[in-house]
């Protein structure tokens, strides 16, 4: 297969730069798989779909402010996305190192010096071999640097949102591009099926005899880096941390048993559920990386139904929606989206898949 099978035309306008003015407030396409046929439904429907039983899965991880505007020594402007912290010195809590995208004005050299708010700097120190740079972190202005990074920090939007560093709009991100339930920090994108929910949403699915229950994926570059091989099978999904909880793993075994479904809130609790499942057809409780590449062909084995957004084209959580429903309907559901004037990516609407 190559990326030019999972691609499509969206216009720009469908592409939601903000969230729903109160949460929950989407549109919701229902995509029935065993009839071929989709409906058009508001969010606040979704616990009409769901039964008595059924195991609702959830990813609980929390997006860090991981995004940082600064300045180079030369007054040029700097971007980082924080990817991966290293390691701080002993007993010293205002000095780190991370792996990091990077981007500016004019071409970034090892040394470079930059220059943050609250008096935080770094110094740029190399390539890693992914390709990633080597930033060394430090600050002079206050005692506790992951305390002034979660102050200046930004929510780690993707690009094609644009106000990345639009301070206005600082808060409001922070809070929107994030779930209702996010607790482990560690993720640099946000599981954004999850963020339609709201709490009441969550009380009233319970209310059902749905069981609630989560784990955790950090959303790491794994998720969101493009598709660069001629042909997908030869892609590699860099591995993420996920942590299967034994109540989860106990609340999915016994809705199988009794019947009943499992709803995944997401690609990553798809991945994490489909990493974790045994022959038996149980999933086993457990916590590591995976780098599951989900492809149309797969065998799902633990996961029933699907919650998802809509998603960019030749991406690899597109190719995974396609495994679970087929290529060309889910590609028909996103035309019939796009008439619609659905609002697509991670502000945007949600499908659900039956």
């Amino acid at each position: 297969m190559k990326p030019s099978d999972f691609d499509y035309r969206l216009p720009s306008g469908l592409i939601a730069q903000r969230p729903p003015a109160r949460r929950g407030d989407s549109r919701l396409m229902v995509v029935n798989r065993e009839r071929v046929s989709w409906e058009h439904r508001s969010f606040f429907h979704l616990p009409e779909y769901l039964n008595p039983g059924d195991a609702l899965v959830l990813n609980d991880t929390k997006v860090i402010p991981a995004r940082l505007i600064g300045q180079k020594e030369s007054g040029g402007k700097v971007e980082v996305l924080l990817v991966r912290k290293k390691w701080g010195p002993p007993n010293i809590s205002n000095s780190q190192e991370w792996e990091c995208l990077a981007q500016s004005t004019g071409r970034l050299r090892e040394k470079t010096r930059v220059f943050f708010e609250e008096g935080v700097g770094g110094e740029f120190r190399g390539r890693t071999p992914e390709g990633l740079w080597n930033l060394s972190l430090e600050s002079s202005g206050v005692k506790d640097l992951d305390l002034a990074l979660k102050r200046i920090g930004f929510a780690p939007l993707p690009p094609y949102i644009r106000r990345n560093g639009d301070g206005g709009t600082r808060e409001e991100d922070r809070e929107r591009y994030q779930t209702v339930y996010a607790r482990r920090e560690g993720a640099i994108a946000a599981p954004t099926a999850g963020m339609h929910f709201t709490e009441e949403a969550l009380q009233e699915i319970r209310a059902k005899g749905v069981s609630v229950s989560f784990l955790t994926l950090h959303v790491g570059m794994g998720t969101f880096l493009p598709v660069k091989s001629e042909e997908v099978e030869e892609h590699r999904l860099e591995p993420e941390f996920f942590d299967l909880p034994p109540e989860t793993a106990a609340a999915i075994n016994d809705a199988r048993k009794a019947g009943g479904r499992v709803l995944a809130v997401g690609t990553t609790v798809t991945r994490v559920l489909e990493s974790s499942v045994e022959d038996s057809g149980k999933v086993r409780a457990h916590q590591g990386m995976t780098g599951l590449f989900i492809l149309p062909g797969h065998r799902f084995r633990a996961v029933d139904a699907l919650l998802t957004n809509f998603h960019l084209p030749r991406s690899t959580i597109l190719m995974l929606v396609s495994a679970f429903a087929g290529r060309e309907f889910i590609l028909s559901a996103y035309e019939e989206a796009v008439r619609q004037g659905y609002r697509f990516y991670s502000y945007g609407d949600a499908m659900l898949i039956l």
